[in-house]
C-alpha cells in the first residue's frame, strides 16, 4: 500500500457554542490540514496520485473556510465548528472532490495549534 500526504491551512476565527471556558468567546487559529491517502497501485508513470492534484483539492476547501467565521457556515450553524467537526467535514469534501476510484482518503488531520490535533479517517 502507498500512502501520501499533503499539507495546508488557512485561518478563521470561531466560537464553542456552550463550551464553559474561554473558547466559547470569539477566538481565531492558523488552522493546519494534513490529508493522507492511499492506493495500491502506480500508473504508467510510478506515481500514486500526482500531489498536485491532491494539493488543488485541498486548497479548494481551505479556499472556502479562510478568513471567514466558521460558525456562519452552512455545516458548522447546527454544530460546534470544533477541530473534530473540522476534519469531518474536510474529509467529507475531499471524498467528494476525489476523482480517483484507485485512490481512498485515509484521515485528515486539523491542527489547531503546534501541540493539538484532532484526526478523522475512514474507520
Amino acid at each position: 500500500m502507498y500512502r501520501l500526504m499533503v499539507e495546508s491551512g488557512f485561518a478563521a476565527a470561531h466560537q464553542l457554542k456552550e463550551y464553559e471556558g474561554k473558547c466559547e468567546g470569539l477566538h481565531g487559529h492558523n488552522w493546519r490540514v494534513q490529508v493522507m491517502v492511499k492506493t495500491d497501485r502506480l500508473n504508467d508513470i510510478g506515481l500514486g496520485i500526482d500531489f498536485k492534484v491532491l494539493k488543488d483539492i485541498l486548497k479548494g476547501i481551505l479556499s472556502e473556510l479562510d478568513h471567514t467565521f466558521l460558525n456562519d457556515k452552512a455545516p458548522f450553524q447546527t454544530k460546534n465548528p470544533s477541530s473534530e467537526n473540522l476534519a469531518s467535514y474536510i474529509f467529507d469534501e475531499f471524498v467528494k472532490r476525489l476523482k480517483d476510484p484507485s485512490v481512498e482518503l485515509d484521515w485528515v488531520r486539523v491542527w489547531e495549534s503546534a501541540t493539538a490535533f484532532a484526526q478523522y479517517d475512514s474507520e
